[in-house]
């Protein structure tokens, strides 16, 4: 536990929200799952503070801001700061001066990049439509706290069997480990699913089998600010060479990969077999709703995760 630390000497948990959830419909980051209007989100913040985190800052498109701040960040405790970055079209904050039209910003590499005003000390990634169980943060925290330096970062190994979702393709990091549990390379593969009693991802109408414990990145990543150095040395070159491709994506493992491949750090993979579940499609939805209320019931989370804040007679949320 980091609680006994000051704020400022916890680490940074930035959450990924500005996705336009295409596949899933909806704004999935505010879609309610818990029994009192819980979203995924509010479990991983739970999650995160208990494990010691000390700010939160939302990623968010910056016409989301309302529906954010009234749906999760108004109801945070108030011990916990709480900020808000935007991933937008503006691409001069980041040393690029070409015109170019897009639907869609640059993917999470451009989204972390946008959090660099709000983040002054090692720091946590997280996608806002993603549980990852308070396993995963607490090896996080513990490792940001005592071993995280611009030469040693970490992510979070998830087994590639325990993410998928049961309706539909995936995209994953999939990793390549040495002896040390040190991640070599990590790769983007946009479509992995199951078939038959495999997993395979597709490329180039071309299927190939990984195996079920491969360990995959679920953009659970911890850093130090370094990364942003070297993002935005990166992120000009990924632009020019892809300005002509409206689909084109600077994806967060690209930035560690870089930096693993040129020597610039290495990252440890703190393994976990948690499962992952999350909300890739509306499908998913019902799924999502009975595991949670089988981690109530377990006794993971209370029933309700924050308290109103209404109540003038208390002055504490969480209870830890």
């Amino acid at each position: 536990m980091l609680n006994n630390k000051d704020n400022s000497q916890k680490p940074i948990l930035v959450i990924l929200a500005a996705g336009m959830a295409s596949r899933y419909g909806s704004a999935k980051q505010v879609e309610s799952f818990g029994p009192f209007g819980e979203k995924i989100i509010d479990y991983s913040i739970y999650d995160a503070i208990k494990a010691g985190f000390g700010k939160i800052v939302f990623v968010i498109r910056e016409e989301f801001l309302d529906v954010m701040k009234s749906n999760v960040g108004d109801k945070l405790p108030d011990s916990i700061e709480v900020a808000y970055a935007y991933q937008d079209f503006d691409l001069q904050k980041f040393g690029v001066y070409r015109v170019i039209e897009r639907q869609k910003p640059w993917g999470t590499g451009h989204a972390v990049m946008s959090a660099e005003q709000e983040v002054d000390r090692p720091f946590c990634v997280i996608n806002a439509d993603d549980f990852y169980g308070f396993d995963a943060f607490q090896k996080m925290a513990n490792f940001l706290q005592d071993q995280a330096t611009d030469d040693e970062m970490a992510l979070v190994g998830f087994e590639v069997g325990n993410t998928l979702s049961d309706f539909g393709y995936v995209s994953r990091g999939v990793c390549e480990l040495s002896a040390t549990n040190h991640m070599q390379s990590v790769t983007e593969r946009t479509n992995i699913y199951r078939k038959d009693d495999q997993i395979v991802y597709a490329e180039q109408d071309q299927e190939t089998v990984l195996p079920h414990d491969s360990r995959v990145s679920m953009n659970f990543w911890g850093f130090t600010p370094k990364i942003f150095e070297v993002a935005r040395a990166m992120f000009p070159r990924f632009v020019e060479e892809n300005h002509e491709n409206p689909k084109a994506e600077f994806f967060i493992p690209d930035i560690p990969d870089y930096m693993v491949k040129q020597g610039l750090a290495q990252f440890s993979v703190l393994p976990t077999d948690a499962k992952w579940f999350g909300v890739t499609y509306k499908e998913d939805k019902e799924q999502v709703q009975s595991s949670l209320q089988q981690l109530i019931k377990d006794g993971h989370y209370p029933q309700r995760l924050w308290k109103e804040k209404k109540l003038v007679d208390e002055t504490l949320y969480l209870d830890f």
